[in-house]
């Protein structure tokens, strides 16, 4: 049978029609597609902007249905869902990302760490904290340090927080050594005597100038009977670290009078007084001072400051005309004045009548000034 070219002829024509009219309704399709994902987008940025964090995730869902293959979506979704709280669809979001095989190299990475920050908002430490792990040799290493340090000190693991203290100092994170010296202290705390001796001479070789291990190694000297080594210990600290003076003062007073070095004491703490006229500096020269001068004291720190604990003390031993009304009116000055006794953490303002090395509402290290309230 012989083949007819005349069908041939028609069906080249025909062929073309028909792919035409095919990429045209393709091309249609996409058009509306990619007007409506924009569009979604943009009114889901509008809602945002807005702080309308409901309608902003209504926006980016939709968004996300019309293109599904978008990460940046996904992650404004997932970020949006931490922000409003729920936290198992921002990692289930998140999770979705990871599953996805198209995901470059950095995208893969921002999803780990979102995911992490997720569980971590969720106070999920140990899901966030294998999240994080995964994160080491990536650019966000120095961001999961930072937040693996946050978590190991929430659940007071000081061996692993001195391990990732040690990892940032040697990226370049900054010093770390006061924290680090703080931890060693905190172990300390835990430990006997003598494993506590060790670990504040670590602290100590640490941190040189940190107070903190200094401090309480000298009270262990004298829980231990050495009241001349613990005075001996805090003198040193008080020259080489005047800052600390006004926490140290009490316990340096004590340590003198018990081991019967008055005089140094009292010659330490005038001069830090000249420099800096500090109350618990003041409270330690009255403790070391005769009764019969202590008071002469208080009206010396009223002639350079203007200060009602000190004239609070002044008043308890002066002698009012009307004897009666002496007692209620220095009940009032004392209730007065117990908040201006506090210390107050300069991050937070969370103020406590102890001074804390870590403030317990931020829980920042080295927080609290040595000065109480009135003081600053």
């Amino acid at each position: 049978m012989d083949f007819d070219f005349s069908w041939l002829l028609w069906g080249l024509p025909i062929a073309f029609v028909l792919g035409w009219v095919a990429s045209r309704l393709d091309l249609r399709q996409l058009r509306i597609e990619n007007r409506q994902a924009p569009k979604a987008y943009f009114r889901g940025l509008n809602f945002l902007l807005n702080e309308q964090q409901d309608q902003a995730i209504d926006a980016f869902i939709e968004a996300v249905r019309n293109d599904p293959d978008t990460s940046e979506l996904h992650f404004a979704l997932g970020n949006l869902f931490r922000r409003r709280g729920e936290y198992e669809r921002a990692v289930r979001v998140h999770e979705h990302l990871l599953s996805r095989g198209d995901l470059s190299r950095a995208e893969r990475q921002r999803a780990q760490h979102a995911l992490a920050l997720d569980f971590l908002k969720a106070g999920l430490l140990d899901r966030a904290e294998e999240a994080l792990r995964k994160l080491d040799g990536s650019a966000y290493e120095g961001q999961a340090l930072l937040a693996l340090l946050s978590i190991y000190e929430r659940s007071r693991d000081w061996v692993q927080a001195a391990e990732i203290a040690r990892r940032l100092e040697e990226t370049s994170h900054g010093s770390f050594a006061g924290r680090r010296a703080h931890y060693l202290c905190e172990q300390a705390a835990l430990a006997h005597d003598g494993t506590a001796q060790a670990l504040l001479r670590q602290a100590i070789d640490v941190a040189p100038t940190a107070p903190r291990p200094v401090m309480e190694m000298a009270a262990l000297r004298s829980k231990s009977g050495d009241t001349a080594g613990a005075f001996e210990l805090l003198a040193e600290l008080a020259r080489t670290t005047p800052s600390a003076i006004p926490l140290l003062a009490k316990p340096l007073a004590q340590y003198a009078a018990a081991c019967g070095k008055q005089g140094q004491a009292l010659e330490l703490l005038k001069q830090s007084y000249e420099h800096s006229a500090s109350l618990d500096v003041l409270e330690a020269i009255v403790a070391l001072q005769p009764d019969s001068e202590s008071r002469d004291w208080y009206a010396r720190h009223l002639e350079r400051e203007p200060s009602l604990v000190a004239a609070s003390k002044w008043l308890a031993g002066e002698k009012l005309e009307n004897e009666q009304y002496h007692p209620r009116v220095q009940r009032a000055l004392e209730h007065a004045v117990k908040p201006l006794t506090r210390y107050r953490c300069a991050a937070c303002g969370f103020e406590a009548k102890q001074h804390f090395w870590q403030c317990p509402g931020c829980q920042a290290w080295d927080s609290y000034p040595p000065r109480r309230v009135e003081e600053l």
